[in-house]
């Protein structure tokens, strides 16, 4: 994308109760901001219609949502286009893909037995599963927030927290009460990563949390970009590709009030022209 405003397609939010798509106005708003133009997209599974997507828009933001399904991870026959320099095999994760699965299923059936109720949503998995490899094989900048990175480290190999307040309890508020344009906990900053050095001078910055799962493990290939005071993965890169930053935050409630928060969307738009 050399001149105009990169066209930005935005994964959709699905409200399973009024059966229907829609979107939080500040996932739209920032990019717009930022300099470009937001659509968000249909929710399919048909891959000749991700594909198409993949190829027309110009960067792609994961969105926040419900929790990451067991049965998303790795696949190769979808990362046929990314080459081996990359850092993506065939073999990636710690983990084969059904002990994975087992190992999640049961942290999910275990979650479920204390209680937990979060939504899970097959149909976004099935869609993000095939719109990621499909944008890294372009090399198109990719953001995820929230759902975003948990999604994008599961399906590139790494693991999850399934319920922090269960499976690692600590006195950081991961799961604020609105309104979520304030802080909720701090993040430190890693020297020498890309988001230090958005942040120059800064080694930690304040934050909003919402969330339950988290990063447990990042993926190979992944590096991590700041933690919480907990030591809660909050935030990913990609080395190897062009733009793909991944938060565990969400900067779409915060852009208005802090000026970093707007920052990164501002980042993920100017790396469409480069």
């Amino acid at each position: 994308m050399g001149v105009g405003r990169p066209m930005v397609a935005v994964t959709p939010l699905m409200d399973y109760g009024r059966d229907s798509l829609w979107m939080l106005p500040g996932y739209m708003d920032a990019v717009m901001r930022a300099g470009g133009t937001p659509v968000m997209l249909p929710l399919t599974d048909n891959t000749d219609a991700v594909a198409q997507c993949a190829e027309q828009f110009d960067a792609f933001l994961f969105t926040g949502g419900p929790d990451v399904g067991p049965k998303v991870g790795f696949d190769a026959s979808h990362m046929a286009g990314l080459d081996a320099k990359d850092g993506i095999s065939a073999d990636i994760g710690c983990r084969e893909a059904g002990a994975a699965d087992a190992a999640d299923a049961a942290d999910i059936a275990n979650s479920s037995a204390r209680g937990r109720s979060e939504v899970l949503s097959p149909e976004r998995d099935r869609m993000e599963s095939l719109l990621l490899p499909a944008a890294m094989a372009l090399d198109k900048p990719i953001l995820g927030i929230c759902r975003g990175i948990q999604f994008i480290n599961k399906y590139l190999g790494g693991t999850l927290w399934q319920d922090l307040p269960s499976e690692h309890p600590s006195a950081v508020e991961h799961h604020m009460n609105p309104p979520y344009d304030t802080f909720g906990h701090s993040v430190s900053l890693i020297p020498g990563t890309p988001l230090a050095s958005l942040f120059a001078g800064q080694s930690e910055i304040a934050v909003n949390s919402y969330h339950h799962q988290a990063v447990r493990e990042a993926a190979p290939g992944l590096n991590v970009m700041a933690v919480a005071p907990d030591g809660v993965i909050e935030a990913l890169y990609r080395p190897a590709s062009r733009f793909l930053w991944a938060v565990q935050w969400h900067p779409e409630f915060l852009y208005k009030v802090d000026a970093r928060s707007q920052a990164i969307f501002n980042a993920f738009v100017k790396s469409c022209h480069r």
